[in-house]
């Protein structure tokens, strides 16, 4: 199956071709990481018992993973998880709820942790063609959800000491509506970036 066999080029390598990929993939790395920044200090609070804030940061990981591609879109996590474990207040709640690496051991360590296996999985898809397509685009943005979802609400039972259910219901379904929402943003810009590319 070509979507699933196929690389093909990403959306950032299309638009900055170049000799130096090693300078051009660190620029775009802290790049990234800024973006991941400012989306963490977009939040909009859904319940206010609820331990994880709603955010524009699982768009801004969605999103970069598809346009960089899994390695680098990988990377890029990595090196944000490093900035705020090194103390750095990048990540939602920072530095009023903490920062570092207690912080990262939080209700949320499980999301944070889970943007490195999103990004790296949607932008495997993307390198197979799945960002050219609206359908194709959602369906990785889902799958990418899924895996961020996985990490977080699993986490959140532990550290909180409660049922999985429970744990849903405080960390994933307040926030079904706004990630739907998210979703179908980034499966509309994506393959419009590409036809703009193609122009």
């Amino acid at each position: 199956m070509p979507y699933l066999t196929a690389t093909q080029p990403t959306l950032v390598s299309s638009l900055m071709p170049t000799e130096q990929t090693l300078v051009r993939n660190i620029l775009l790395a802290i790049a990234g990481t800024g973006l991941l920044y400012l989306s963490a200090k977009f939040r909009v609070p859904l319940d206010p018992i609820s331990p994880v804030p709603l955010s524009m940061q699982t768009f801004a990981v969605l999103f970069l993973g598809m346009a960089f591609g899994w390695r680098l879109g990988a990377a890029t996590m990595l090196l944000y998880l490093a900035e705020g474990a090194l103390g750095l207040p990048v990540f939602a709640g920072t530095p009023e709820k903490g920062i570092g690496i207690p912080y990262l051991m939080g209700p949320t360590g499980g999301y944070l942790v889970s943007y490195v296996f999103a990004a790296g999985t949607v932008g495997y898809l993307a390198q197979r063609g799945w960002d050219r397509n609206l359908f194709t685009a959602a369906a990785a943005m889902v799958i990418g959800s899924i895996v961020i979802y996985a990490f977080g609400v699993s986490w959140l039972a532990v550290v909180i000491g409660s049922s999985l259910e429970k744990s849903m219901q405080l960390g994933m379904l307040p926030f079904l509506l706004g990630d739907a929402i998210k979703i179908a943003l980034a499966a509309v810009l994506l393959p419009v970036s590409w036809r703009i590319l193609r122009l």
